[in-house]
């Protein structure tokens, strides 16, 4: 249900030419797991909550399971594998605050493929926004606003002089 721009990839080549990108490998760490708030949309008389397992990621892909319930129509829920491409690249934008776009696939239980994309805003270092469209069908497009965390990333502070409520 989830790419990006250049510029950097002239700072990756000087990084990798100056033999310091083990370094900035090691910053990736971070993205290892991506829990996802579970959400709701709705479509026509039906209510669709997708719930999703931390996402984990080898390679240049995440990957977790996903369930699907559908109110009142319970015979269409599903449960499969929900798998997103993000370069080591893109997460060292998202690193410095940008959002991105990616794409990936959902994979039912039964194998039956639906494309998916979406866009991802950070917040903050540790939180922030994912929208996702899970193609259904030629005349379905199911669209997810949420929230991701990165559990290995400490919450911001608070700035000094506000107050938490």
């Amino acid at each position: 249900m989830l790419g990006l721009k250049r510029p950097a990839m002239v700072i990756a080549a000087i990084l990798a030419a100056s033999g310091a990108r083990g370094a900035s490998d090691a910053s990736l760490a971070r993205y290892a797991e991506v829990d996802v708030a579970t959400v709701r949309t709705f479509v026509y008389l039906a209510s669709i909550t997708l719930t999703v397992a931390p996402f984990l990621r080898q390679g240049e892909t995440f990957e977790a399971a996903y369930s699907a319930k559908i109110f009142p129509y319970f015979f269409y829920d599903e449960k499969g594998k929900l798998r997103i491409t993000v370069s080591d690249e893109t997460l060292r934008q998202l690193a410095a605050g940008n959002p991105f776009d990616f794409t990936g696939v959902a994979v039912r239980d039964d194998g039956r493929e639906r494309p998916v994309d979406g866009h991802v805003t950070p917040i903050d270092p540790g939180t922030g926004r994912i929208r996702v469209r899970l193609i259904y069908s030629r005349h379905i497009v199911l669209a997810f606003t949420t929230t991701y965390r990165l559990p290995g990333v400490a919450p911001a502070a608070a700035a000094p002089g506000s107050t938490a409520q």
